[in-house]
């Protein structure tokens, strides 16, 4: 355990010296699906945390030893809470303590898809209020270049205080991927870029101490474009086979055959797959940032708004696929017809609803006169169209009634040979029923 030392840091070397012995005082702002896997690590590693969040609720219910993320179990938080190592707050009074602050927080678009940087400027304004010097401000939050260097350092700077000297700001981006048993905060490699060399140094050593692969790079801006430019990548690469998904339907041809065929090869290729749309808080949203920012240096960044317009007009795709295939099997209108929608979180066997398309598809059914039943194991109530709508258990009379069976999301606890069997069609927009035996012309792939 590290040595007690309440003392706050006050200059360069003695704040290295407190992150080395894990006496710093750590502060992280947001205590969501990044936030809280980053404040249990760094407890794990022998820190103090100090955890910040604006709902009160959330704050309770985890110093009470209970999580509401996926991936941080119960008894992690409890036993984080219990050894003094973590402690949930809604008093930004407690930054005066930190040693180190980490922001976590939203970074969302607004509806004209701008950049939504509300949540960092307010979070960064309470810091400013009790700034001490020796402290180390690291944004994790996904943004466009230039915010570190231009939006928070000058409202630090108003502090009189100076960057790199008296206190120290970085940009380190969240690698975080709900679900992912393989890579975790704990072992997924660390970006990491300072407004100075100092800056860098201070920040690299920080997360040194509980990541094990650390990569430095010139400035917070790289670190901030190497976020986009990550993301930006996989928008683009799905786009491309959402595409091609809709070129294989007019060809008459499977394109989830065509992409194992491709995938065969052992160089050149990587394989992505098609689906209903773009999910989670990242890949729908974090391309815009960048193509927002070039907008403003008169730069139109043509394929990321040429896979944006694919990747978003996917759920009306669906749900044309859907009305064609009513009207083929049964000769029957969608707006008579009842659908039953198997998952609605945007990846499997998590809980994390943000930015689903499953809840753009539901939207537009429901909008078109469909009525609406869906599963969820993960997923109890929902908001759609402004009112809730709970999860209905997945019996064969349910199956049974509904014209038409999506999968929008394919979970590993679903039996799909029991819902192939039963249900009178699916359409299979994930090809989870690829491994089960399919009757003919009763069930469709994307």
């Amino acid at each position: 355990m590290a040595r007690e030392n309440f003392a706050k840091a006050k200059t360069y070397r003695e704040l290295l010296v407190k992150i080395k012995d894990r006496s710093a005082r750590v502060g992280v702002v947001g205590l969501g699906y990044v936030g809280l896997p980053l404040s249990m690590e760094l407890a794990k590693a022998g820190f103090r945390v100090t955890g910040f969040d604006i709902v009160k609720e959330k704050v309770k219910l985890l110093n009470s030893g209970r999580s509401d993320i996926d991936d941080i179990p119960d008894n992690i938080v409890k036993d984080m809470i219990l050894n003094g190592r973590f402690k949930a707050t809604t008093d930004f009074g407690e930054f005066a303590r930190m040693d180190t602050i980490s922001i976590c927080v939203p970074t969302p678009l607004s509806k004209t898809k701008d950049p939504d940087v509300s949540y960092i400027l307010e979070t960064v304004n309470q810091v400013k209020k009790y700034l001490e010097k020796g402290t180390l401000v690291v944004l994790e939050s996904t943004t466009y270049p230039g915010t570190t260097e231009d939006l928070i350092l000058p409202l630090l700077e108003e502090t009189g205080m100076k960057v790199g000297r008296d206190f120290f700001l970085a940009f380190s981006p969240e690698r975080v991927d709900p679900g992912n048993t393989k890579y975790t905060t704990e072992n997924t490699p660390r970006v990491v870029g300072g407004i100075t060399p100092a800056c860098s140094r201070v920040a690299k050593l920080f997360y040194e101490q509980s990541i094990p692969h650390i990569y430095s790079v010139s400035s917070t801006r790289a670190a901030e474009m190497v976020k986009l430019l990550e993301n930006t990548f996989r928008s683009v690469n799905i786009g491309l086979v959402n595409e091609v998904a809709l070129m294989c339907d007019r060809l008459h041809l499977d394109v989830w055959e065509i992409i194992d065929a491709a995938a065969t090869k052992p160089f050149g290729f990587m394989p992505f797959y098609p689906g209903p749309g773009l999910g989670g808080h990242c890949i729908p949203i974090d391309p815009h940032y960048l193509s927002w920012k070039l907008k403003t240096l008169n730069y139109y960044a043509r394929f990321i708004e040429l896979a944006g317009d694919i990747n978003s007009h996917m759920p009306e795709y669906v749900v044309d696929r859907i009305t064609a295939m009513l009207n083929q099997r049964f000769a029957k209108a969608l707006n008579k017809s009842t659908i039953l929608v198997l998952g609605v979180a945007y990846k499997p066997d998590i809980k994390d609803v943000r930015e689903s398309p499953a809840l753009d598809v539901i939207k537009l059914l429901e909008d078109k006169g469909v009525r609406i039943y869906y599963n969820d194991p993960y997923v109890p109530v929902i908001d759609w169209n402004r009112s809730k709508h709970k999860s209905r258990k997945l019996t064969k009379s349910l199956v049974e009634k509904a014209d038409v069976t999506v999968i929008l999301t394919n979970h590993s606890s679903y039996d799909y040979q029991w819902i192939v069997d039963n249900a009178r069609a699916v359409f299979d927009t994930r090809n989870a029923t690829k491994m089960v035996k399919r009757k003919r012309n009763k069930v469709q792939i994307l």
